[in-house]
């Protein structure tokens, strides 16, 4: 009963920080904490039942692990995870390659007028939504009316069916993903970089340093908790996939399943097309503890490495 006193006591003493923090602790329990009972259809028959979903919940059936066994018995569990670990392992590192590149481009423009219009140009992408972009995306792609058929044709060259080919959509897909993601990721880079004590740049300067040197010995070092932390908390969601980008830019097409068939794509579509609340709930969980372990194991080799730069 000490520590229960002792723990009412630190509670009182701190009441009004906690209150400062109250509402974001609601916000979690909310949206974050109590949506985690749903994970138990995963384990269930789950049949609807005529008096809501709670009443849905508690008469369904228990299954076990009957739902896992009969996804991963399938092409499709290897399929979907294939897809999403390939595709963000691409966005985190070629994005966080081309964001630090930018950003550091960017810093050593000397005209701050250029650099203000090149910042706002490459962030522009990131507000529009995906369904604008796939509009743009169609209006290249389109068999018949699409700026690339029309310059294949030309120049006498067959006009191709882009959402009917699957081989050339990872390029496509790691495209619009760069377009629409590397100007909001390199603004974070720049603010960052911008805020290196520029006594550091000076003494190089003095020293003799080249500006590539420079960007080795003290801008990347600089940087590099943040590039960590970062790329930890991206690793978190690489079993997450950006539904909008695989769904509204591929129009959904079935001929494109092989190439842009995700965890996230395979839930909707699972419950849009088979009603199956089980299976996709099974897929959905399988999603989250394995991107719960993967920020385990990552912060834990970063910490082997160098303790600084781990997340926790």
């Amino acid at each position: 009963m000490k520590w229960f006193k002792n723990t009412l006591k630190d509670l009182y003493a701190n009441r009004i920080w906690l209150m400062f923090v109250l509402p974001a602790t609601i916000w979690f329990i909310i949206f974050s904490y109590l949506p985690m009972i749903g994970h138990v259809i995963a384990f269930k028959d789950f049949r609807i039942h005529r008096d809501g979903f709670f009443a849905s919940l508690w008469h369904s059936e228990w299954v076990g692990f009957e739902n896992f066994e009969f996804l991963f018995k399938t092409n499709v569990a290897w399929e979907i995870t294939r897809n999403t670990i390939l595709y963000n392992l691409v966005f985190i590192f070629l994005g966080l390659f081309l964001a630090v590149a930018f950003a550091i481009g960017l810093s050593l423009l000397a005209n701050k007028k250029l650099t203000k219009i090149y910042q706002t140009g490459m962030l522009f992408p990131h507000f529009l939504s995906w369904v604008v972009v796939s509009y743009f995306v169609m209006t290249f792609l389109s068999t018949d009316r699409g700026a690339i058929n029309s310059l294949l044709s030309f120049f006498g060259v067959e006009a191709i069916s882009w959402y009917y080919e699957p081989i050339y959509w990872p390029f496509i897909l790691v495209f619009m993903a760069m377009w629409k993601g590397v100007g909001y990721q390199m603004i974070v880079y720049l603010a960052a970089i911008v805020g290196i004590d520029r006594s550091y740049y000076e003494a190089a300067m003095i020293d003799g340093a080249s500006k590539w040197q420079q960007i080795r010995h003290i801008t990347i070092p600089m940087i590099t908790p943040l590039m960590m932390i970062l790329t930890i908390m991206n690793i978190g969601r690489i079993f997450y996939s950006d539904f909008g980008l695989f769904y509204q830019v591929t129009q959904n097409s079935g001929a494109l399943y092989d190439v842009t068939n995700t965890i996230d794509m395979y839930v909707y579509n699972g419950l849009t097309t088979l009603g199956d609340m089980s299976m996709t709930a099974a897929a959905g969980f399988y999603q989250s503890v394995v991107g719960f372990a993967l920020v385990i194991i990552t912060n834990y080799v970063v910490k082997k490495v160098d303790e600084d730069y781990a997340l926790f």
